[in-house]
């Protein structure tokens, strides 16, 4: 196995999420890394002796479904569906261990990922929720989305990182609002509101319309809201996407990103968006 690969699980584990783990090098990987040393001054081991791959059996549950196999690109398309679910088995695996499916693929060969069962090697991150945060006074933690590094972190009152995530932020059309805001609210499996009127790329003739939720959902299994009228901080159906390409203005993150971070959030707490 790759270091590239160790690497990417071993900082997803400690809270420095390097977005969608696919043993690949790349942007996001360098600024997790950076991250984790400039919170770790001493000189701690990353790796250190946990095994980056697990066994997994896989269950009943996870080829139960429900799946929504045929999603269409479009937006107002999306909202004639009765659920955003994964697509297969094997999307919803690979999300379960922050993982590309193609990744999953390449660890094991000959797996149909069809089957409960069958088992498989995978990366060996928190998939279980974190154990709950002591209730932050809304003074305790800050939210900051940098623009220049596409990242997110929680950072304390002196400024030391407790978590950093890739994220997507906003576009030429809807570039990031620079400022200090505060959040207002989190919900979990949103329903998505289209309105083609926010959209600088809406098709003439589109009318409002909801999406239902399921993690393939435009915002993914997370919003957070902010003071600022229509943004948000949310997940994403594209996690493959994230730091890479630009949005419509929110902020982005994976699906196990978003979660991460509306564990640590209430309403009230600090964000800021800067350049």
């Amino acid at each position: 196995m790759s270091e590239v690969l160790a690497t990417q699980i071993a900082l997803d584990r400690a809270g420095f999420s390097p977005g969608e783990i696919d043993g690949k090098p790349g942007k996001n990987l360098e600024r997790a890394l950076a991250a984790y040393k400039q919170s770790h001054e001493e000189d701690v081991s990353l790796l250190g002796d946990v095994p980056p791959l697990i066994d997994y059996t896989i269950t009943d549950a996870d080829v139960a479904g429900p799946f929504t196999p045929d999603i269409p690109p479009n937006l107002p398309d999306q909202a004639a569906l009765d659920a955003l679910n994964y697509r297969n088995p094997l999307e919803g695996i690979a999300e379960r261990f922050h993982s590309s499916p193609e990744l999953l693929q390449q660890l094991n060969h000959g797996a149909t990922f069809q089957k409960a069962g069958e088992h498989l090697m995978v990366p060996n991150v928190a998939t279980a929720p974190s154990p709950a945060q002591p209730a932050p006074h809304a003074s305790d933690i800050t939210v900051v989305v940098t623009k220049s590094t596409s990242a997110l972190t929680i950072e304390d009152s002196k400024g030391q990182i407790l978590f950093h995530a890739p994220v997507t932020s906003g576009s030429t059309h809807d570039p990031l609002p620079i400022g200090t805001w505060k959040v207002t609210g989190v919900q979990r499996n949103p329903k998505f509101h289209y309105n083609p009127e926010l959209f600088w790329d809406a098709t003439p003739g589109d009318r409002k319309a909801t999406l239902q939720p399921g993690p393939n959902n435009p915002v993914g299994i997370v919003w957070i809201d902010l003071s600022k009228p229509h943004y948000g901080i949310h997940g994403t159906p594209e996690p493959s996407k994230i730091g890479h390409v630009e949005s419509h203005g929110c902020v982005r993150l994976t699906n196990w990103d978003a979660d991460r971070v509306a564990q640590w959030v209430k309403p009230g707490i600090k964000v800021v968006f800067r350049e």
